[in-house]
Formats: structure tokens, C-alpha cells, sequence
């Protein structure tokens, strides 16, 4: 198996201009949105700081909330499962589907579901899914995961979507108007709602005191896919749980404007039992949560929400597209929550990483994102599986970063290269970074020099002599 390099997928992206640009503009047109309404809410930071520790309480006793939760949910008639993994996951919902014979099934937004990699598991054993949200649909039909977590085809053009919907659906390949590729998607999808035999979704909360679920949706994926059919089937992580119906209002308030910078999502959908003749069942996934919460270093990673907000923020994938990471999650919690799962095949994410520390800002709940990339850099070191160019950076940095003189050394040495060494080399396809980009004038001395030379002279003068 080989490690994914999310630099290198990236490229393809990155060349396309227009793609590149897209989206990077709506992105951070998502980012702007929520600093506005952020900055409209004085008690924002209390909000963050309050859900914050919520979750670390919740996450602190989780067996007492997993029991309370499970008690409260059968006693509402909903059919419990616990899955220890995805092959269990997968497992306990094929019995389910093969004892109520389900051929065809809808299925709202689900983030667990993809990481269990449910859908291509029911294609083997002839049980057609169908992604009911927007975007995963068209995901589905071009076979390729979802590049963000809440606006997952958001790195296609229109046109992209017009080309896709002419191949599967028959449109009109010149014709990219929105209006008319929903219209598209509807005629498509309408017919297949009203001929299903069950339903799935994701769980945005468990509510541990009343024993229902919550999903947010913008476009009521998840209520089509309950209330339709005579059988739904939910997949919830662990950490979904959260103490009190009281604390959800605080929890809603923080999530879409987090994602979008929108004031709520347009559904809110409460479950707490299945309606009338229908059956409800819900499975509790672990999949390697329990092992995260054990880890003195890592657990808070399980705070997260999923609002994408990190993602929207960061500038390595605003710039190369969620596909790029070849991963369930992507973006900043991609790169630390994936090499949980398979620490080979991931060592190089923590490293697709400007370490701005944007994420951590924008966190509603302060998921310590930055902190956590410099956690899984340790860890893939320590296991020998960095690349062998890090090493060699490693080697080269050690001796210049062992001593301050060394380091003012080098940057003397750094900044008369930049000054001259040819354009024709510094420019060349010896230097990727210079594909995409125009080396900026280099100035005339080291931040160090302007230091001894400016500021500290003034500081020295605000400082008192001592009396002698």
C-alpha cells in the first residue's frame, strides 16, 4: 500500500486556474461569513468556550451518557446496535436490510456511513443506495468521494456538473444554470424517494437525556430519508452524545454559522422515536473512537462537530481541493484524525500544513487543531514512516538550529543566495514552489539585522539603569 501524497494530488488542481480559483473564493466567502456573524454575537467566545467544555465533560464520561442514552432511546422504541468497527457496522445493517428484504435504499448525508464505507459494501450484495443530498449525489455518479465535509462537490464548476449530468442523466451538456441542473436532479431523483424500502442518515447530536437524535441539513436529505420509508437506519460515533436537550440550542447557534456563516441550518430535524408502522433502528459506532479517547495527548480531536470550518479557513486546501487528501476527512481535521485509522498510509498529511493556526481560531469547539499536527509528526517519526526528504531537511536543520550563532550564520548565507543566485535556477524546475509563483524581492538585511539595528537600541533606551 502506498502513502498518500497530498501534495502531488493536489497539482492537478492547482493547474487548473479556474478550478484553483473557484474555489478558494467561495471558501473563504464562507470564512468571511463567519467572522461576520461571529462578530455580530458578543457572547461568541463564551459559546466556544461553553461547548467547548460540554463536550470535554461528555467525552470525560461517556460511559455513564452512552448508558443513559441507549436506556432512554430503546424505552422510545428505537433498536439499539453497538458496532466495534466498520466490518461489524456494515454487518449489523445488511442483516437488518435482508430480514425487511431492502433492494433500494435513500441515504441523507453521513460522514460515519463513507468511513465505514457502507455504500460500496451494500453495492456487493445487490442493495442499490442512493445519496439523497445534493452534492454526495453527485459525488456518487462521478465515483469520487466527498471533497468537503459539508459542501462536498464544492470544487466542481457548473460546467463540471452539466458535462457529469449529460453522461449519467441525459441533460443538456451546454446548459449550466443552476436552476436547471437541480431541476435535473430532481425529475432523477423524485421517482427513486417514492420507491425505496428504507432510509439512512448520519447523527449530527445524541441527546443523552431524552434518547433522540438530531440532523442538520440545508436541503432536508435527512427527513426524506426517515420519513418516507417504512424502515430507517441511523449510524451515530460515539462522541455525538451530549448531555441535555437544553445544551443543543448552544450547539445549533455555533454549527451553521461555523460552516457556512449561515444562522441555522434550513432543517433541524429531532428523532425520537420511529412514527407510526415504521421501524427504527440505530447503530453506535466506535471504530477506533474508544482508542482516541484513551490517549492522554489526542482525545480532544473527538470534540469535533463536523462544521468544515477549518476547512474553509485553511490555506493548503483552499488551494487543492479536499479530493486531494484521498480521505474520508480532509482539510485540517483530515490530516489529524486519518492517520488514526492507518498511520502508513497517512504520514504525510500532518505535514500538508502552513501551521497558521487558522483552524484552531475558528474551531467552535477548540478542537487544538495546530497542537494536534505537531502530536502526529511526533508519532510518525517515532514509527519511521516520514519521508525520506524530511530526514534529510532534519539532518541539514540540526546543526544550524543548535545554536543561535549558526542560525544567524545561515539566514546571512540565506539572504545572500536570494540576492544572487540567477533567476534562470532559483525559478527552474529545480524549485516546485516557483511553478506557481514569482520570487518576491529579497530584502536588503535579516529580520535579526534590523532587529540589532532598530529596535533594540530603542529598547534598551526605555529600559532603567539599575542604581549602582
Amino acid at each position: 500500500m502506498r502513502q498518500v501524497n497530498q501534495v502531488k494530488l493536489g497539482e492537478e488542481f492547482i493547474k487548473s486556474r479556474a478550478h484553483r480559483e473557484m474555489h478558494d473564493r467561495c471558501l473563504w466567502a464562507a470564512r468571511m461569513r463567519r467572522d461576520a456573524v461571529a462578530a455580530s454575537i458578543p457572547e461568541w467566545e463564551e459559546m466556544r468556550e461553553l461547548a467547548s467544555e460540554i463536550k470535554l465533560h461528555t467525552l470525560s464520561n461517556l460511559d455513564f451518557y452512552l448508558e443513559q442514552f441507549t436506556a432512554n432511546a430503546e424505552a422510545n422504541g428505537i433498536h439499539v446496535h453497538w458496532a466495534r468497527n466498520a466490518d461489524e457496522h456494515n454487518a449489523i445493517i445488511l442483516e437488518i436490510f435482508k430480514s425487511h428484504g431492502v433492494k433500494v435504499v435513500t441515504k441523507g448525508k453521513s460522514m460515519t456511513m463513507d468511513e465505514c464505507g457502507m455504500r460500496e459494501f451494500m453495492a456487493k450484495h445487490g442493495i442499490e443506495i442512493n445519496e439523497a443530498d445534493l452534492g454526495e449525489r453527485i459525488q456518487q455518479l462521478d465515483n469520487q468521494r466527498p471533497s468537503h465535509i459539508v459542501m462536498p462537490a464544492i470544487h466542481k464548476l457548473r460546467s463540471d456538473v452539466a458535462d457529469l449530468f449529460a453522461r449519467k442523466l441525459g441533460s443538456d451538456r451546454d446548459i449550466d444554470d443552476p436552476h436547471y441542473l437541480n431541476s435535473v436532479m430532481r425529475a432523477d431523483m423524485r421517482k427513486r424517494y417514492c420507491q425505496v424500502d428504507a432510509g439512512m442518515s448520519g447523527v449530527n447530536f445524541g441527546i443523552a437525556e431524552t434518547g433522540g437524535i438530531v440532523v442538520c441539513t440545508n436541503e432536508g436529505n435527512a427527513d426524506i430519508s426517515a420519513n418516507l420509508p417504512p424502515l430507517y437506519v441511523a449510524t451515530m460515533g460515539l462522541e455525538k452524545l451530549i448531555p441535555r436537550q437544553s445544551d443543543l440550542p448552544l450547539f445549533i447557534r455555533l454549527l451553521s454559522r461555523s460552516a457556512l456563516g449561515l444562522d441555522m441550518t434550513q432543517y433541524t430535524s429531532h428523532y425520537h422515536h420511529p412514527r407510526q408502522g415504521q421501524e427504527m433502528h440505530l447503530i453506535i459506532l466506535d471504530n477506533g473512537r474508544s482508542e482516541r479517547l484513551s490517549s492522554p495527548d489526542y482525545w480532544p480531536v473527538l470534540k469535533c462537530i463536523r462544521c468544515g470550518a477549518c476547512m474553509n479557513t485553511c490555506p493548503v486546501f483552499r488551494r487543492t481541493s479536499g479530493i486531494s487528501y484521498d480521505a474520508i476527512y480532509m482539510g485540517p481535521i483530515g490530516i489529524v484524525l486519518e492517520p488514526s485509522y492507518d498511520l502508513y498510509k497517512y504520514a504525510r498529511l500532518p505535514y500538508s500544513c502552513t501551521h497558521c493556526g487558522s483552524c484552531g481560531d475558528v474551531c467552535p469547539v477548540k478542537v487544538p487543531i495546530p497542537e494536534l499536527v505537531f502530536y502526529w509528526r511526533s508519532v510518525v517519526v517515532d514509527h519511521n514512516d516520514e519521508l525520506f526528504t524530511h530526514n534529510a531537511e532534519e539532518t541539514l536543520a540540526e546543526p544550524i538550529l543548535e545554536s543561535a550563532g549558526n542560525l544567524a550564520k545561515a539566514e546571512k548565507v540565506g539572504l545572500w543566495a536570494l540576492r544572487h543566485i540567477p533567476k534562470s535556477i532559483a525559478e527552474s524546475g529545480l524549485n516546485p514552489w516557483a511553478e506557481a509563483h514569482d520570487d518576491p524581492e529579497p530584502p536588503e538585511e535579516t529580520f535579526r539585522q534590523y532587529y540589532n539595528r532598530v529596535i533594540k537600541p530603542e529598547s534598551d533606551k526605555d529600559t532603567p539603569k539599575e542604581q549602582s
